[in-house]
């Protein structure tokens, strides 16, 4: 097997797919299965399993981290995205739960507060309420949120927000 022209190829092409990021064990066999037949692809990744190159709760908790430090997503919206990525769903769940909503909330909305820090306060409630929506949040962490940034606001901004609410 080892031998095969086939699997040496197949074995290649998931190691320069795995060396631009970690993948999901479907995202790798969907990947592969474009250019190599079923078999193959099956031998070359019980190989990778076997040597803890494919690992999807190791990679859905390090796309978890990663997804909640670059750009933060409610922990219900993050293990949406590992389910579509092939994850099983009690495996997404288990990664996405080390995100705090609350304080993920908080990191995803204030650089959007600050862009909108010129505008009243129901256009900028109205604005992040959105913002933060389609972050995925629900409805009770996003009203603690806006809240929050509205009041920090005049105490980060440089004075243009001082007296808005009113």
């Amino acid at each position: 097997m080892i031998t095969d022209k086939s699997y040496r190829q197949a074995y290649g092409a998931a190691l320069r797919l795995l060396s631009y990021r970690p993948r999901s064990e479907a995202e790798l066999r969907n990947r592969l299965n474009r250019r190599f037949p079923s078999s193959t692809v099956d031998c070359v990744v019980r190989a990778l399993i076997r040597q803890s190159l494919v690992d999807d709760q190791a990679f859905a908790t390090l796309w978890a981290q990663s997804r909640d430090r670059q750009k933060p997503r409610s922990s219900s919206a993050i293990q949406r995205e590992l389910v579509a990525k092939g994850v099983a769903l009690e495996t997404a769940a288990s990664a996405a739960s080390i995100v705090d909503d609350e304080e993920s909330a908080i990191r995803s909305g204030e650089k959007f507060a600050r862009q909108i820090a010129d505008t009243d306060f129901v256009s900028f409630h109205r604005k992040l309420i959105l913002y933060l929506k389609r972050r995925g949040y629900s409805g009770g962490v996003i009203r603690r949120t806006v809240s929050r940034l509205w009041e920090d606001l005049p105490r980060t901004s440089l004075g243009s927000t001082q007296v808005k609410q009113q």
